[in-house]
This record gives C-alpha cells, sequence and structure tokens, in this order.
C-alpha cells in the first residue's frame, strides 16, 4: 500500500475558473473531487479543503490491513530497523531472536490489524510467567516500535501497546562484585592463560565480554598505559565486528598487574601480530563467549569462592565490569570513570556512586558542624578514638 498525494488545480469552465482536488489513494487509484468556483472560494480556504480531503482519504479503517500478517510486519520492522535506522548486527539478532521467538511464534500469520488490546493484556501476562522481567519488558518495548512502525505504514489505526500497562523494572544499585584480592585468587585458579588473563583484565579495566573479544594487540598500548576499545564481537566465531556499545571508541587506563599478565600472553607463540586478536583461538579466532564464562566460573570453584555474593545473584561474567565500576569510583571523578565505562549516560556510572569512601565526606561535614557549635559556644561530642566497628568501645 502506497502513500496519499494530491494537490490542488484550477480548471476553466464555462462559468470560469473553478477549484479541483487531484489525489490518489493508498491503492494507487487517482480521485477528482470539485472544491468551488475560484471567485467564491479564497486560495487559502480551498488549500484547507485539499489538507481536510487528504487526512479523510489517508484515515486507515478501523479495522486496518487485514493483509498485512504477524509474521510479515515481523520481518518489515526488521528490515527498516537494520536498513533504514542502521542498528548494528548483534543489535538486529538480537531484537529478531526475541521478535521470533515471543511474538512471531505466538501469532504466525494471524493479521496484525485482529490482534486486540485484550490479546496484547494476556500476552503481557503470560511473558511475565514465562520470562525473567526485564526480558519479558524488552518484548513490549520492541513490540511497541513494530506497532509505531506499522501505524506509518497504515497497516493499523493506532498502536494499541500504547494502552497496555508498561512492565517497570528496576534498575539494581548492588551488584555481585569481587574484592582485588578474590580477583587473584580466581585467575590464579584459571585453567589456561588465556582465561586467566581475561579475568584479570576485565576485572581492571571494565571491558565488557564482547570488547574482550574484538581486542587486538595493537589496541594494547603498553607504553601509555591504556587500552583503546575500537570494537566488539558478538555472537558468532565468523560475525562481523561492530562498534562499542555505546558507538564511540574510548581508551581505559591500563594497571600494573593487568599490564603484567597481557605482556606475558604477548610472549605466546601465535597470534602476536599488531593486528591479530588478544584472545583467539588455536585458529586465530575470537574465543566463544561460553568458553569465557565457564573458564571463569570454574575458576571460582577451585578457588573456593561462593557466587552467591549475597546480592540476590549469582556472579556472572559481566560482573568483572561491576567489579572494575565499584573500584574505579574510589579513584577518579564520576566524569572520568563515565569515560572508562563508555556509558552513554552518567545516571548509569551514578549506580556506583554508593561504594565511595565517605571518609573524607564525613571529616568535612563534621569540620563545618563543629565550626557552627563552636560559635555557638557549645563543645562538640566526639565519638572515642577507640570506637569498634560495632559501634562498642574496645
Amino acid at each position: 500500500m502506497g502513500r496519499v498525494t494530491g494537490s490542488l488545480t484550477v480548471v476553466q469552465r464555462k462559468t470560469g475558473p473553478v477549484y479541483f482536488i487531484m489525489a490518489r489513494d493508498r491503492d494507487g487509484r487517482q480521485i477528482k473531487k470539485r472544491v468551488g468556483p475560484v471567485d467564491e472560494w479564497p486560495r487559502r480556504l480551498a488549500e484547507d479543503a485539499l489538507r481536510d480531503f487528504l487526512t479523510d482519504l489517508g484515515r486507515v479503517p478501523d479495522r486496518g490491513d487485514p493483509s498485512v500478517t504477524i509474521k510479515y510486519a515481523v520481518t518489515a520492522w526488521l528490515r527498516y530497523v537494520e536498513h533504514d535506522k542502521g542498528r548494528e548486527p548483534s543489535t538486529v539478532r538480537d531484537y529478531r531472536n526475541t521478535m521470533n521467538r515471543q511474538i512471531v511464534g505466538r501469532y504466525k500469520d494471524r493479521p496484525l490489524s485482529e490482534i486486540t488490546v485484550e490479546d496484547l493484556e494476556q500476552l503481557r501476562a503470560e511473558l511475565l510467567d514465562t520470562l525473567s522481567r526485564r526480558t519479558a519488558q524488552k518484548t513490549l518495548v520492541l513490540l511497541h516500535g513494530l506497532y509505531r512502525f506499522a501505524v506509518r505504514k497504515n497497516w493499523i489505526a493506532k498502536n494499541l501497546v500504547a494502552e497496555v500497562e508498561p512492565i517497570a523494572v528496576k534498575r539494581r544499585t548492588e551488584f555481585a562484585v569481587l574484592s582485588p584480592a578474590e580477583v587473584e585468587a580466581v585467575a590464579r585458579k584459571a585453567a589456561d592463560e588465556l582465561t586467566r588473563v581475561a579475568i584479570l583484565v576485565a576485572a581492571f579495566t571494565g571491558l565488557r565480554l564482547s570488547e574482550l573479544r574484538g581486542l587486538r594487540w595493537r589496541d594494547v598500548d603498553f607504553q601509555n598505559r591504556l587500552i583503546h576499545v575500537r570494537r566488539k564481537h558478538f555472537g558468532a566465531k565468523d560475525a562481523p565486528e561492530g562498534r562499542p556499545k555505546s558507538g564511540i571508541a574510548r581508551s581505559v587506563p591500563l594497571i600494573d598487574l593487568a599490564a603484567r599478565a597481557l605482556d606475558e600472553l604477548s610472549r605466546r607463540d601465535d597470534f602476536t601480530a599488531a593486528g591479530d586478536r588478544v584472545f583467539a583461538d588455536a585458529f586465530g579466532l575470537p574465543l566463544y563467549d561460553n568458553a569465557l564464562r565457564d573458564g571463569l566460573y570454574a575458576a571460582l570453584d577451585a578457588a573456593g569462592i561462593d557466587r552467591d555474593r549475597g546480592t540476590g545473584k549469582l556472579f556472572v561474567f559481566h560482573d568483572l565490569r561491576h567489579t572494575f565500576g565499584t573500584l574505579a569510583v574510589r579513584a577518579w571523578p564520576l566524569s572520568d570513570v563515565q569515560a572508562y565505562m563508555g556509558h552513554a549516560d552518567i545516571s548509569t556510572t551514578m549506580l556506583y556512586v554508593h561504594h565511595q569512601s565517605r571518609a573524607r565526606a564525613a571529616e568535612e561535614l563534621g569540620a563545618v558542624v563543629d565550626a557552627e557549635l563552636s560559635e555557638a559556644g557549645s563543645l562538640p561530642a566526639r565519638y572515642p578514638d577507640t570506637m569498634t566497628a560495632d559501634g562498642n568501645n574496645a
């Protein structure tokens, strides 16, 4: 189905010039409609009539276009996301997997225009029953985007997903993290050198797993103590590389502990040229995600470290990045941490704020309070130097 088009034209009649609307509907049919004599219709009113006519002509029937199925709409929307919106291949692949499993698999060749609000309410309930809250939320968000696209294509009259209650997901403010000593202990128990170095680099530079897989030796700047994060590798080994998640390359400080591990790895027999992958398999291809994940979990077990960190979730590979974040906020301003971690929004970095030391802040505020009390002639109460961690005197 096409787009409604039309224009205002003047036709000479025996009685004088007359305004006519020449239009083409969504099916391509030509339509001619008389407006009125030019001497009786000011140009502005004739243009208003044209605009109203085209609006009515383009209005989609309440039932929408029954020829557009869910499967067809999803395919067309994914093509739009990939080519018009320019989303990363890994993002499109993720969208496709989600929509095929949760939407196409459910409705298949059912016309999009036949899906009711009641159907969508039932879908929401089933998603919450069968999936994690975050995955259920993502599915509804993607479906909302599909419906907006379908409205623009005139396949349906309105976006019914907007009438369904959104699924809210609370952002986690507590992370499962390791202490530096625990990171070293786990790395020592890694079954191979690649896993050992990956654990140290992830924990002390904050690189995502996909960024570790995309890392090349030319990205490791030993002289300036930096790692340049220029690309990521997500999915199958032969999948194309993409830009980092934020879409912008960044540089991360390389501390001595991680630098020594990388230096040792750079002395291996193969794949040490500038363009070679740092974390490569026996054929120089990026390691599988699960190889690094499984290697980490085996090392945690071997080190006797429980993956249950008391935060309501088990420690996973991505928590090595959180480990870096909780350490970084103690060393640098938040704006620097945001840049090092590649956060698009400072609010994401703010999630690590409560891991910052408050000792200096407490001393500074205490000095202000003491000064005010001194001016008022009161002696401020002081905690005894022998106060223990549980608040009792030693």
